[in-house]
């Protein structure tokens, strides 16, 4: 039973009870008091005190002031997720796993959005820094501006320094070689779709590529001219357009390729680096009178699981944003990790270790992309 106490007046419709309250009605103090529900200052209580503290607690309906616990800890319970684009399909996959893996620990995940700027990156970082969030994931793209990488290093440099996680999906952020990251290796997946249509008969491709100033975007392009160009097939500079990254860049740079003269009977297929754009290329598509796959066929990036229903059925490659987002959770949910930045920290999806290489990327062959080559019948099937 639990000692009378001036605290013992506050009953079970009060819920303004403070720590001090806690304390007072368990018979410790409020150093014990703390530890015992917050575990800080690295020292245990022992089990008879601590129950008799979650007791008073659980009487007085006590709410922890989650202000005053990070100042405690010097960490508040905050994920914070930085991404492009909340809009798209894939980043929405991304963030539910997240989320996911956050609430198991018992933390919040707050989402900013840098609309692909690299400015507003790093003000998000740096407000993120100052309200001591425990982790930070960056989920976006990285950039090919080597004045913005340089300035998001010092400022992730700044994060860690001050107690606080980040994680990098994608690849390093140059001069933080200690930093974790989930590596995704976007030139080999697209140069591997590259290799597998050209096997399936194409040969001439026009590209819709994403914006120069996004790595994944530069990466993907790179990768499928390479693995086009491997394997006896072409892709003409000028059958290759920059354009936003989304659906309605991929339809507006359909239509403007097709409005600069691009004839869909001198090109086999048409790569989008992302699936929305796919989407809007194919929408163009269809207003010119031209048909998907029967006139000129088409493939994306990403496999977002909300577009696998479209028909006909796009070929892609798989990105798996909930395997990618668990363990970039998982990493930065770990106390961080002090190295000499001699070698990047690589987070397996796998088997979430650093020596594992990064993650794999698979092709999926659908209709959007059926067998030219003569004498086989359309197929599809993972390659």
């Amino acid at each position: 039973m639990l000692p009378p106490s001036s605290a013992a007046g506050r009953r079970a419709d009060r819920s303004d009870a403070t720590l001090a309250d806690v304390a007072a009605l368990a018979g410790v103090s409020l150093a014990t008091a703390s530890r015992a529900l917050h575990a800080t200052g690295g020292r245990t209580v022992r089990a008879v005190a601590a129950a008799r503290v979650r007791a008073a607690a659980v009487e007085l309906r006590y709410v922890p002031n989650a202000a005053a616990r990070a100042t405690a800890r010097g960490r508040t319970d905050t994920v914070a997720l930085i991404v492009h684009d909340i809009a798209d399909p894939f980043t929405a996959a991304l963030t539910g796993a997240v989320m996911d893996a956050a609430s198991a620990h018992d933390l919040i995940v707050t989402i900013a959005a840098t609309g692909g700027d690299p400015e507003i990156e790093l003000r998000h970082l740096e407000q993120f820094r100052r309200q001591h969030a425990r982790a930070v994931i960056l989920a976006g793209s990285r950039f090919t501006d080597a004045d913005s990488e340089v300035l998001l290093a010092a400022e992730i440099d700044a994060f860690s320094h001050s107690g606080g996680q980040v994680v990098v999906i994608g690849g390093p952020v140059p001069g933080l070689a200690h930093v974790p990251v989930v590596p995704i290796d976007e030139v080999d997946g697209a140069a591997r779709l590259g290799a597998v249509l050209c096997t399936l008969g194409y040969r001439r491709f026009a590209v819709l590529a994403g914006p120069e100033s996004l790595v994944s975007s530069e990466q993907r392009l790179a990768g499928f001219r390479r693995g086009v160009t491997e394997h006896g097939g072409t892709v003409p500079d000028e059958w290759v357009l920059s354009v936003q990254w989304s659906r309605d860049g991929g339809y507006v740079g359909m239509r403007e390729l097709l409005d600069q003269g691009l004839d869909v009977t001198e090109v086999d297929a048409v790569f989008a680096v992302n699936d929305v754009m796919a989407i809007g290329a194919m929408a163009a598509l269809a207003e010119h009178g031209y048909r998907v796959p029967e006139d000129v066929a088409l493939a994306g990036f990403e496999d977002v699981p909300m577009l696998r229903d479209i028909r006909p059925s796009l070929t892609t490659v798989t990105l798996p944003a909930g395997e990618i987002a668990r363990a970039a959770a998982h990493r930065a949910l770990q106390e961080p990790v002090a190295t000499d930045g001699s070698t990047p920290i690589e987070f397996s999806v796998s088997a979430n270790t650093r020596s594992e290489p990064a993650v794999r990327l698979e092709v999926v062959v659908r209709s959007s992309t059926p067998d030219r080559r003569p004498g086989t019948e359309p197929g599809s099937g993972s390659r």
